[in-house]
Order: C-alpha cells, then structure tokens, then sequence
C-alpha cells in the first residue's frame, strides 16, 4: 500500500476542459451529475456570462449554488430526478477565490466578512449581556 502511495500516479482527470465556453461547462455538470435534461438561462444569466467573456474569467471553473435537498434547482424534487430542466439565473463572479458561480432556485450564497469583522468590537458584561465598542 506504502508503494502504491508513493508511486502510483492518480488518473484524476477534470469532467471538462477549462478552455471550452461557460456554458458548455455548466451543461456537462448539469447533464452529466445532476441528471438535467437540458440547462435555461435566463436574460441576466446571459448577459454575466458576456461580461465573464468580456473579463476574459471564461476559462474558470465552475461551481453551482444549486439548493442542498435534491440535485435539481427545485428542493420537491428529491432523490436522484430525471427529465428536468435546470435554469441559471445569474453568474457569481469569485474571480479571486478562482471559479465561477452559477445560481439557481431561491439560494442564498453566505457572504463574506469584512476586513474587520464586528465580532471584534464585542465583548460580555459579568451578567452577560452583550457589549459593542
């Protein structure tokens, strides 16, 4: 096993190539994991994916804020579903994080801290009560 670790190269290989369109890459994922029979965009979805090219941010990867219940854009449809569409509605760019975020369904992404979090500047009383400042 100490051998196979140390000299076996891994097959890993990307589900898709960097350097092909935005789109084609959001409908591999689609298509291939989450069983989509096709992928909608919608007016807004189009237009940041233009300006991504327009940033020259097309050869990123690919994450999609999709909800955690099912692997749709819909939460009813649990389990593995076919037969569905899945519809892009706009394009997070997270250019220095490095990838791209579509978004679908009613999902909420958390949001980033500032520079100086507020949970600095708070501090308890002896009774517990909750000090800013």
């Amino acid at each position: 096993l100490i051998d196979l670790i140390h000299n076996k190269k891994p097959k890993f290989k990307f589900l898709y190539d960097l350097d092909i369109p935005i789109k084609d890459k959001i409908e591999i994922i689609a298509k291939e994991i989450y069983g989509a029979d096709r992928v909608v965009y919608t007016v807004t979805a189009e237009q940041d994916i233009a300006l991504a090219e327009k940033l020259h941010l097309d050869n990123l990867p690919i994450c999609i804020a999709k909800t955690p219940y099912s692997l749709s854009d819909d939460p009813s449809l649990l389990g593995r579903p076919r037969g569905f569409k899945i519809t892009i509605r706009e394009i997070k760019f997270s250019a220095g994080a490095g990838f791209l975020v579509p978004m679908t369904g009613k999902i909420t992404t958390m949001p980033g801290l500032p520079k100086r979090p507020h949970a600095e500047s708070m501090d308890l009383s002896d009774d517990g009560r909750v000090i800013f400042g």
